[in-house]
C-alpha cells in the first residue's frame, strides 16, 4: 500500500511539475551470544582439535588460523562465524535506517503532492476570479473605472462610486498580490518535493546496498557452519555457550552490577512483559513483529507497546537516548553491544537481558555480560 501510495505521489508530483511548467530478555541466561563476544579465558581447558575444511568453507582465513594449512579449530571458526554474523548485524542497522528514512521520505513527497495540487487549484481560483473582474470591466464599456467616474453627475453617486472604485482597486490589489503567492508557495512545493524525492531514491538505494550484504555475509556464515560434521556442529554450539557463560561471570565478578535487582518503571515493566513474551521467536533481520524481529525491533516495539516510542535502531537508539552508567542500570533499559552500536538486548534483572540474538536464532535469555557492553540508555529518562 504504501508502494502504491509512493507511486502515485510521484505520479502527481511529476503531473504538478508539468502543470507549473506549463503556461497556464536465567536458564537461558546464557545463550549463545551475538558477535564480538567480551574477550575471557579461554573456552575450553584443552583445544579441540583442529577441523579439516572442505575447499573455499571460508571466504578469508581467520584470526590465528593455520593459513596455508588448510586447517582450523572450532574455536577459531566460532570466531569467524561471530565476525560475519557481527557485519551481517550492522548491515542491518544500516539497512533499518534506511527503512525508517525512506518511509518519512516517502510520507514527505505524499504531503508535498498534496501541497502542489492544492496550490494549483488556488492558483486557478484566483485566475478565475482575475477574469470575472476583467469581463466586468468589459461590460462596463472598456473604460476604466475612473473614466466612468468623469461621466456621473450627482455627486451623491459620484462619491457612492469612488468608494465602490477604492474597495475594487484594494480587492484587485489584494487578488494580485494572493496569487502571487500563491505561485511563489507552489514554486517551493515543487522544489521540496524534487529535492525529497531525491533523497527517496537515495535511500533504495542504501537499503539495497544494505540488503545485499547482509545477504552476503549471512550466507557466508551459514555455509561455513554448513561445512562441519554434525558432532562438530554440535561441539561449535558448546563452545558458543561457554564462551558466552564465561564473559557473564567474568563480567558479573568484575562488580559492574552493585544492584541487580533495582527496581523498573511503570512503562519498564510493560516493556519487559511485552520483550518476554516474544521469547522462542525467531530473529529475522529487519523484522519489528508480530510472529519475527531483529534486535532492535524487539527493544522498540516493546517499548512502543509500553507507550513510549523510541528510535527503530540500535545505533539511533545508542545516538537519541539518555545515557545512565551501567551501575545505574535498572530493568527496562537498553544495553547497546559492540563499537558500532550494532547489537540491543533489554535488561530483564539478576544480570540478564532479552534479546534477538542473530539469524538462527530465536529471541531468548542471555547473560548480559556476555558481549562487549558500549553502553547503557533509558527510553523513559
Amino acid at each position: 500500500m504504501n508502494r502504491r501510495r509512493s507511486a502515485a505521489a510521484a505520479i502527481t508530483v511529476v503531473c504538478a511539475l508539468a502543470v507549473l511548467a506549463s503556461p497556464a530478555l536465567m536458564n537461558g541466561a546464557y545463550a549463545a551470544p551475538g558477535p564480538d563476544p567480551t574477550p575471557g579465558p579461554s573456552a575450553s581447558a584443552v583445544a579441540p582439535p583442529p577441523v579439516e575444511l572442505p575447499p573455499g568453507a571460508a571466504s578469508s582465513p581467520a584470526p590465528g588460523s593455520a593459513t596455508g594449512s588448510g586447517k582450523k579449530s572450532l574455536e577459531d571458526i566460532r570466531k569467524e562465524i561471530e565476525a560475519l554474523y557481527q557485519k551481517a548485524a550492522s548491515a542491518t542497522d544500516a539497512y533499518n535506517l534506511a527503512e525508517e528514512e525512506t518511509k518519512k521520505q516517502s510520507s514527505e513527497v505524499i504531503e508535498l503532492a498534496e501541497d502542489i495540487v492544492s496550490g494549483q487549484l488556488r492558483i486557478d481560483e484566483l485566475k478565475k476570479r482575475a477574469g470575472a473582474a476583467a469581463r466586468a470591466q468589459y461590460r462596463g464599456g472598456g473604460l476604466p473605472p475612473e473614466a466612468q467616474l468623469v461621466l456621473v453627475d450627482d455627486p451623491r453617486l459620484f462619491l457612492d462610486a469612488v468608494g465602490r472604485i477604492q474597495q475594487g482597486q484594494k480587492a484587485t490589489h489584494d487578488l494580485i498580490a494572493e496569487l502571487s503567492r500563491a505561485q511563489e508557495d507552489l514554486k517551493t512545493y515543487t522544489a521540496d518535493a524534487s529535492t525529497q524525492w531525491q533523497r527517496l531514491e537515495a535511500g533504495r538505494v542504501k537499503k539495497e546496498k544494505a540488503k545485499k550484504e547482509i545477504t552476503k555475509q549471512i550466507a557466508a556464515a551459514e555455509k561455513l557452519e554448513a561445512s562441519l560434521e554434525k558432532d562438530e556442529r554440535a561441539r561449535l554450539a558448546r563452545l558458543e555457550s561457554d564462551a558466552a557463560r564465561k564473559a557473564q561471570t567474568a563480567w558479573l565478578g568484575s562488580g559492574a552490577l552493585k544492584d541487580i535487582n533495582r527496581s523498573s518503571s511503570e512503562r519498564g515493566k510493560k516493556a519487559i512483559a511485552f520483550a518476554t513474551e516474544q521469547i522462542g521467536k525467531p530473529y529475522v533481520w529487519g523484522a519489528e513483529g508480530p510472529s519475527s524481529y531483529d534486535c532492535s525491533g524487539l527493544t522498540s516495539q516493546a517499548w512502543a507497546a509500553a507507550g513510549r516510542p523510541i528510535p527503530r535502531t540500535s545505533q539511533e537508539q545508542w545516538r537519541l537516548l539518555p545515557r545512565i552508567d551501567i551501575r545505574d542500570m535498572r530493568p527496562g533499559d537498553l544495553i547497546i553491544y559492540h563499537q558500532d552500536a550494532s547489537h540491543v538486548g533489554m535488561y530483564i534483572g539478576d544480570g540478564a537481558i532479552v534479546h534477538a540474538p542473530r539469524p538462527g536464532r530465536n529471541v531468548t535469555l542471555a547473560g548480559a555480560g556476555s558481549m562487549r557492553i558500549l553502553g547503557v540508555v533509558r527510553p523513559d529518562k
